[in-house]
């Protein structure tokens, strides 16, 4: 992309919907392919449909390997006669783990997100087929199992390093976790994700990705005992995201100095903060100090 200014955010924003209405493509394809073409919108658009063009023999090649995981179970399921649409959950485990990916921790959601599964035990043709796609548009990695499980390994590597990374696929985990019909996770389901995201050396999974502790508080720890004692509900996916994000705060600040009342907390975290001072796990900072006023909540 050349150093030319870029133009302002509201023909950005009409751009974009521009390349969309021309191309059907996603938002984050368009704003993709806008920048790498300078915001041309033509130009942006024959990179895409180049693209897509390139792209047909991989899906080709992506769908016959979905064939290839297909279990008799599976085609059972689907009925006699008719295509097999989506793999079952054991045929979905021997996958996870065939990509190299520990099927009892964090390292799951890394591929169930690549293939875009709506649960946790089901893994369609359709997000199959698309994320591997997307990957391929991305990346350039080809319809190969081998590469597909250096991908995941890399994956896998980035959810340690790569915060941005790192919240795309825990957000993407409460979906998988929710019940079809549901809005909100079950608690106990929320402490066991929890755990696999953000777990210390004291958590029963042991340590995840990021594990929630700064230098003197084990913050998870004290996360599940409040909401042990205090929580009976299940977690929306405010208090979900909103979680992430102060937990991410608490990591740079043990004395909870950036937080205020007034600020857009889920009442949640209120409540967790004022038992954590009530607690004598984190004292108030001195008046004055740096913190606290004038740090917005991040939009997660």
């Amino acid at each position: 992309m050349s150093s030319s200014r870029l133009p302002s955010t509201a023909t950005q924003r009409q751009k974009v919907a521009q390349f969309v209405a021309v191309t059907n493509a996603t938002k984050e394809n368009a704003q993709r392919y806008l920048r790498n073409a300078n915001y041309s919108v033509e130009l942006a658009a024959n990179m895409y449909m180049n693209d897509r063009e390139r792209k047909r023999a991989p899906d080709d090649a992506l769908n016959q390997l979905f064939d290839r995981l297909v279990s008799a179970e599976d085609r059972a399921a689907a009925g006699a006669g008719k295509p097999v649409d989506a793999i079952g959950a054991e045929t979905a485990q021997a996958y996870l783990s065939s990509m190299g990916a520990n099927i009892e921790n964090f390292e799951a959601f890394v591929v169930l997100e690549i293939v875009r599964a709506e649960s946790i035990g089901q893994i369609t043709r359709q997000g199959f087929v698309e994320g591997w796609s997307s990957v391929y548009l991305d990346h350039r990695i080809p319809a190969d199992p081998a590469h597909h499980r250096n991908y995941v390994r890399m994956c896998i590597q980035n959810l340690h390093r790569d915060p941005a990374y790192f919240k795309k696929v825990y957000q993407f985990a409460f979906g998988l976790g929710k019940e079809p019909a549901q809005k909100a996770l079950e608690k106990d389901v929320a402490l066991v994700f929890w755990d696999l995201f953000l777990g210390t050396e004291s958590s029963d999974t042991g340590p995840g990705p990021r594990p929630w502790k700064s230098k003197n508080v084990d913050w998870l720890s004290a996360w599940k005992r409040f909401l042990a004692e205090k929580w009976t509900r299940s977690v929306n996916k405010d208090m979900w995201n909103q979680t992430l994000a102060f937990a991410e705060k608490t990591m740079v600040d043990e004395t909870l100095g950036f937080w205020n009342e007034d600020q857009a907390w889920p009442g949640v975290i209120d409540d967790f903060v004022l038992w954590c001072r009530e607690e004598g796990i984190a004292k108030a900072p001195a008046p004055g100090a740096a913190g606290g006023e004038g740090m917005d909540v991040e939009d997660y």
